[in-house]
């Protein structure tokens, strides 16, 4: 196993990792809309989704991996009533359909709206 580690994505808030590569596989931890630059959580559903989504994609890039290579992700949705505008912007990133399940939460970490997980080739 290899640990993926970027500056390009929110680091841990927790004890876990960004995520792994394994089996030619690689696994992320859910990402936050958190601004890895700033630490800030933008406000709308539609600018977390774009948040949430360029730190996937940040540690898809540093697994050497990508959004084509994604066969699995996991979406988590504070709230079903932001599940169209998610979509939305979901779709502009997973062009290749990958599966899906995706999901309404009571909470999620800092309060934030989303949060996503995939699983990719490496």
């Amino acid at each position: 196993m290899k640990v993926i580690e970027t500056k390009n994505a929110p680091g841990a808030i927790g004890p876990y990792s960004q995520g792994f590569i394994s089996n030619g596989f690689v696994f992320t931890s859910g990402q936050i809309p958190v601004n890895p630059e700033t630490g800030e959580v933008p406000a709308s559903i539609a600018e977390q989704a774009e948040q949430s989504c360029k730190n996937v994609g940040a540690l898809l890039e540093a697994a050497g991996s990508g959004f084509d290579k994604v066969v699995k992700a996991t979406c988590f949705l504070a709230d079903m009533a932001d599940f169209a505008a998610f979509n939305e912007v979901y779709a502009k990133y997973f062009s290749s359909k990958p599966a899906r399940s995706c999901v309404a939460v009571k909470e999620l970490p800092k309060g934030v709206l989303c949060e996503i997980e995939v699983i990719a080739e490496a």
